[in-house]
């Protein structure tokens, strides 16, 4: 079976309230594996508008990525980081 996975870009708006939002997405991500490949760190922004922060998610498939961000437990994180941070997620299915 094919994993899922997140693919985040997020400008933080206000960093000092950044660790509410992982804080709340814990849970969620715990429940559903999981598996940070990439999270935040050095980057070239080769093509198109960037974000400053960039994180990939990986999901033991497309299913379980979209329960995780469907979860009434990540619902919780996501209104804490659209307070915070712009930006944009996709779940995606990898080969």
């Amino acid at each position: 079976m094919a994993k899922g996975y997140w693919i985040a870009r997020v400008d933080v708006r206000e960093p000092e309230r950044y660790p509410e939002y992982v804080a709340a997405a814990k849970p969620a991500f715990d429940k559903y594996g999981a598996k940070f490949l990439v999270r935040g760190g050095a980057h070239e922004l080769a093509e198109g508008p960037g974000r400053a922060r960039n994180v990939i998610i990986e999901f033991d498939s497309l299913k379980t990525a979209q329960e995780c961000y469907h979860s009434p437990e990540y619902q919780i994180a996501v209104g804490i980081r659209q307070q915070i941070a712009d930006g944009e997620i996709v779940l995606v299915e990898g080969i």
